[in-house]
């Protein structure tokens, strides 16, 4: 059996998710060509090797026209471009799950109906990219289950639409109720609500890796770069920067 195991000593967002598979194998030309198959246009993903530190990493960035999104989308309009994409069902079932836990957190935080959940124009691309291009990246892979590690929690205020607010962010730890967490002592945000709707909907067991024989690791690099002065013992092997790493494992049971 093919899983996936997500060390996530320091964080997890979409981005970094989907730079991880593709660091450990995942074809990024395959990649771009299913997320073409998703009615949406006016955006590019691209990957380049970067350096976190001493150590590489590959970083996933993904580039939106904003002329052509300048309009917020509802969780129905994100359904209706998954359900209106020619991708396979799994794919669209497992992206569809995870927007919908995505617009349940937002809703419940905001004492709303999840109908009247609105992702904000480019970041609503980046996510519906993000989101769907981790699930392909699995699917590409050949990943039949994905076991992930507790997710540090991070510190201290982060700014945003509804101004600051304490890290993790409301919507974030909706998320990451039930999940295993840990908090390494950095003050920063290190889990976005994109990486933590991905891997908790996603994940078959949290904690401790399961007994596996490494077929492949790869490492994805975030946008953020921690001072050396955040960062403690726990965090990325006290190494600068943030990376996460995923292995694409067989099952030796």
């Amino acid at each position: 059996m093919k899983v996936a195991y997500f060390d996530c000593p320091s964080g997890a967002a979409g981005d970094m998710i989907m730079a991880s598979l593709v660091d450990a194998g995942v074809d990024v030309t395959a990649l771009c060509a299913e997320l073409a198959k998703l009615p949406l246009r006016g955006w590019e993903l691209t990957a380049r090797e970067v350096r976190k530190g001493a150590f590489r990493a590959t970083k996933v960035d993904v580039e939106v026209n904003r002329e052509a999104h300048r309009h917020h989308r509802s969780l129905r309009d994100i359904l209706e471009i998954l359900e209106r994409s020619t991708l396979g069902a799994s794919v669209k079932e497992r992206a569809s799950r995870i927007f919908t836990r995505l617009a349940d957190a937002e809703a419940r935080v905001h004492g709303v109906e999840r109908e009247t959940v609105r992702f904000h124009d480019v970041g609503a691309v980046d996510a519906i990219i993000d989101v769907t291009g981790g699930v392909i990246a699995l699917d590409l892979a050949h990943v039949e289950a994905v076991h992930v590690s507790a997710l540090p929690i991070g510190g201290g205020l982060v700014g945003g639409p509804h101004g600051r607010i304490p890290i993790p962010g409301p919507g974030t730890a909706e998320l990451l109720r039930g999940f295993p967490v840990v908090d390494t002592g950095v003050r920063a945000e290190l889990v976005t609500p994109t990486g933590a709707a991905i891997l908790t909907t996603l994940a078959a067991s949290a904690g401790r890796m399961p007994s596996l024989t490494v077929d492949a690791v790869g490492y994805g690099a975030g946008t953020m770069d921690l001072p050396a002065a955040l960062l403690s013992r726990g965090d990325v092997d006290g190494r600068r920067g943030r990376r996460d790493r995923a292995a694409g494992r067989d099952d030796d049971r």
